[in-house]
This record gives C-alpha cells, structure tokens and sequence, in this order.
C-alpha cells in the first residue's frame, strides 16, 4: 500500500497491522514462505528487540536533501519480508518527552525545535542553533521527529538496562552530530549520547564504537571529559574538506592529563577508497584492543552506512559485507549490544546494509537467501536484487584507495600508545536516575568505588616494591 502526501512521501504500510485485507493476507503468508524457507528462528541463548516507529519515515527534510527519512520505509519492508521480525521482541516506540531530552539538551534549544516556524532552507542568514540552512532545515513536524527516534534509542537501552535484551536494534538513530545546543549534520537531537547516558546509569563502562564516513564528533564532545565512556570512531578525514572537518588521529581527548577523559577519545582518520579486507583488520584490531585495555561493560555502535560504497555523500569502496563484519565482531564479544542507524544517503544500500545487520543480530545470516523476496515492498527500487552487489554493479570502477598499509600500521601503533594510558577503573559521577532505573544507582556507585579503590592499591604496591618500603597515604 502506498500513501502519499503533498510533500511526495512514501510510506509502506506493514501489512499485519491491517487484518481482512486480502492482500495482506497473502502477503503474510510468503513471509511466512520466507520464514521456513531461510531458517528464521528466535536465537538461542540470547535475546534480540527491534524499536521502530513508522511514523518517523513520513518526515520530510526537503526533494534536494540528502537526508531520506524513507530509507527507513525499504529498511523495514525487507527485514519484514524476510521475516527477521519473527525472530526478535519488536516494540513501536514512543517520543521522548522533554525532560528524557533534558538530559543532553538545553531546555532553550528543545523549546526552540518545537516552535521554530517552517521555511525555505537559507543558508546566507540561518537561524539560532545553527537552524534554517542547507544542512539542517527546519521542516514540517521537526519536534516529533527528534523526539521520535530519540525515544526509540531511550526504550532500546532501557531494554539492555533491564536485562531484557542482549541486543537492542534502532535503525531509526544514530544521529551523532548533534550538539548540546546545535543541530549539526543533519542532526538535531543527539540520540546517542541520549540513550548512552541510560546504559551509564546501569553500566560503569559504555565503549561506542562509530563506523559512519562522517565523524562522530557530537558524541565525542559530550563525553569528552569522562572516563566512563571510550569513543572510538573510524571515518573519512581530510581536513577542513569534508564534513565536520574534525576527527584527526592526534585528537584522543582533553590534553589535561588530570582530566578523566584523557585518552578515551580515538580517533581512525582514513582516505578515500578503503576496502574490505583493510577495513574489517582494521576494525577488529581497534576494537579488540580498547575492548582489552577499557573492559566495557556494555558497547554502542554506530551503523552509519555511508561508509559503503557508492553513497551520495561517502567515498569508500566497503561493501555491505564488510560493513556487517563490524556488527558480527561486536557480537561475537558477547557483550550487551545497541545498534543504531546513522548516515546513509543511498537508500537502497542503506536497506541492504541495515537487513544484513539485523540477521547477523539474529543469527541468521548464513542461512538466508541473498536474493531479496520477490514480494519484498519497491523491490524495483533495489536496482540489483541480492543483497550483495559487487563493487562493479555499484560503482562500475572502485574508487582509488588512497590507504596505504602503512597509514593503517600507524594508526594502530598509535592507537595502541594511547591505550596504555587508559585505566580500567572510572571515577564515580552522580546523576538523575529515572524511576526505572532507580534500583541500579547504589550497585554501580558501589561497583565503582571497588575498582577504584582496587586500582589505588595496586599502584601503591609497585610503588612500595620499587621504593623497598611501606608508602602512607
């Protein structure tokens, strides 16, 4: 079914919400085909929940906007067709409500957002908060929208928080250029760092991992000076050039060595034309080695997926494999697991590469057809029909790869010196505890001060060994 409005947006409406309709009654008999056919089947051992909200897919950022709510419409129309949902614990989400938003954001900005009036995008003379350009217009329902995928991100890690999922999927979020009182990127609430700031209420430690083209500077700058929470992202950097302009390998947090965030900030700086087999080493790597030094307690990643080959905006030659292999490895660790969407400006790409991942969560991805159902929602819109183009059907030529492996081998050397200034023992901050999560605080206060007090103990035992006596304190 098709609906459409005087902005030109296009929504599928998922067929087994409208019982008696004929064609959805058929329609949920193949998927049901599908299901068999492709080994679907609830993981053992381990719990996966998927939050959608449809009615963020009808938000509409402008025709010339690189930014395509819809994509969010193919992702959903081939996971359903493919049966995944049968699978996992799948929620429609709420809004956030502002004091949820709060939490980040400034109550001027919020309040802002909400009453800011619809206009033609100017960039010569935009409006406060960086509003009203090219870049982050301010269109129709733009509130709804941030408090949307906002609060599809919160309910998500409230699920890990709970223990009642192992895996929480919100492709919907992911928009981590946001700022405390900015919109930034296409971003204009920052729902990471939203719902990471639920997971640190239950967990002492958060590693966010971000694989988006872009950096993920807007998450980066609100933990900046914790050692609670490790950044790690792995993005296109040159210079001023190419969006934010930030991210290079030299900035890995405050320079203070007396402030906690010293050295939790990383950064992968990468040229243009990485492939696959480079970019899954160089992930793992990284990944392995802060996972090692930091010991987090809980991880978030950040599925961006203009770093496969061919997005409008990107410039990578990783396909929608290699993009996969991150969630995999992720899994593999074993540890309480958020995915998020992020950038992504190819949607039929973006709906490949965020299927994937959602089988790989489920534990289905060896045993499904690559070739995506015939009854799968604008299957036309997919140009090629498997999962899988090669670089060739995408790009015709790959692109250059300007990555050397040298360039890689410094990055993890460097990558690796700064960890060795990372303790595995966070300070304690205080904060606002929603009602839920009230019951945790005390635990991981207490949890905290252990390791602390662990960790200031066995400095004092080295120093007493090399000094050869007993050290006051």
């Amino acid at each position: 079914m098709v609906l459409s409005n005087s902005n030109i947006v296009q929504e599928y409406g998922v067929p087994l919400t409208q019982q008696g309709d004929p064609h959805n009654a058929s329609f949920l008999a193949k998927i049901k085909q599908e299901i068999l056919a492709n080994g679907i089947v609830r993981p053992k051992g381990y719990n996966v929940s998927w939050h959608v909200n449809p009615e963020i897919e009808k938000h509409h950022f402008g025709n010339s906007h690189p930014m395509k709510p819809w994509r969010l419409t193919l992702s959903k129309g081939l996971i359903m067709s493919y049966g995944m949902h049968a699978a996992m614990d799948t929620f429609v989400t709420r809004q956030a409500t502002e004091e949820e938003m709060r939490d980040f954001h400034t109550e001027d900005y919020l309040e802002y957002l909400k009453t800011a009036k619809v206009a033609m995008p100017d960039d010569d003379t935009p409006m406060p908060y960086n509003l009203g350009g090219s870049d982050c217009p301010v269109f129709e329902g733009l509130f709804n929208y941030c408090s949307m995928y906002s609060g599809a991100s919160i309910d998500a890690a409230r699920k890990l928080c709970n223990n009642e999922s192992d895996i929480a999927i919100n492709w919907s979020g992911g928009l981590h250029h946001a700022k405390k009182a900015e919109a930034s990127g296409f971003c204009y609430a920052n729902d990471i760092v939203l719902a990471i700031l639920q997971i640190l209420r239950k967990y002492p430690r958060v590693l966010y991992v971000d694989i988006d083209v872009h950096h993920g500077d807007g998450v980066e700058e609100a933990f900046w000076s914790t050692d609670r929470v490790m950044t790690l992202s792995i993005h296109k950097y040159d210079g001023l050039s190419f969006f934010p302009g930030t991210g290079d390998l030299e900035r890995t947090g405050p320079p203070d060595e007396n402030n906690p965030g010293a050295h939790h900030a990383l950064n992968v700086p990468l040229s243009d034309g990485i492939n696959d087999e480079q970019y899954i080493w160089l992930f793992k790597t990284l990944v392995g080695k802060c996972v090692e030094r930091f010991r987090p307690n809980a991880i978030v990643l950040q599925c961006g997926a203009d770093s496969l080959a061919g997005d409008r905006l990107g410039r990578f030659n990783v396909q929608v494999q290699g993009h996969g292999a991150c969630v995999a490895y992720c899994k593999s660790l074993k540890i309480p697991l958020m995915l998020v969407g992020g950038g992504g400006y190819t949607p039929r790409n973006v709906a490949r590469a965020w299927a994937h991942e959602t089988s790989i969560a489920i534990g289905c991805d060896q045993t499904i057809d690559p070739i995506i159902p015939m009854h799968t929602p604008y299957r036309s819109h997919f140009r090629h029909e498997t999962l899988f183009p090669t670089l060739e059907q995408i790009l015709g030529d790959p692109r250059p790869n300007r990555n050397t492996p040298k360039k890689l081998d410094d990055i993890v050397q460097h990558v690796t010196e700064q960890l060795r200034f990372v303790n595995a023992a966070p300070s304690v901050q205080s904060m606002h505890i929603p009602p839920d999560l009230t019951g945790y605080k005390e635990e991981v206060e207490q949890r905290l001060m252990e390791e602390r007090e662990e960790h200031d103990d066995s400095i004092r035992r080295d120093k007493e060994e090399g000094l050869g006596v007993a050290m006051e304190f």
